[in-house]
């Protein structure tokens, strides 16, 4: 199981990854296991030493009860604190932000790969859809 955020490659040149576990409430995994999330709008930020995954959609889990979670709570990430401090400098330089790439799981537990990425321009996007369509028709040919 694995949820890729699509858009973060297109809009981002992505320049460094950490992977981060996710602190999550009971149905949260269970919908994450049904692959019901979207990362196209989320964003990573870093708050008093700790790094919080914000507008991370998960959708309710069906079979939910009354303890059911919102969708797009704040979650909390786990990293280790020379990690975030990493994560912090760099992601402090002018035009970079952090931005979820996906989320897996690895026995069981949930994890986000955050990727540290600097914004493209509009000429930049033009460029990445050009290659992205000569590869395509290059496999077509062969």
């Amino acid at each position: 199981m694995e949820i890729i955020n699509r858009k973060a490659k297109y809009n981002y040149f992505i320049e460094d990854r950490y992977v981060a576990g996710i602190e999550l409430k009971g149905t949260e995994i269970k919908s994450l296991r049904k692959n019901s999330c979207d990362l196209s709008d989320a964003f990573v930020i870093i708050k008093n030493s700790e790094a919080f995954l914000l507008n991370a959609y998960i959708a309710k889990y069906d079979e939910g009860n009354q303890f059911n979670h919102e969708e797009r709570r704040t979650r909390r990430l786990l990293l280790h604190k020379s990690e975030i401090r990493k994560i912090l400098i760099a992601s402090q330089k002018d035009g970079y932000t952090l931005v979820p790439l996906r989320i897996f799981l690895v026995n069981g537990k949930a994890k986000v790969e955050i990727g540290i990425c600097r914004g493209k321009k509009t000429y930049d996007k033009r460029e990445t859809i050009k290659k992205r369509d000569l590869e395509r028709e290059i496999r077509r040919r062969y």
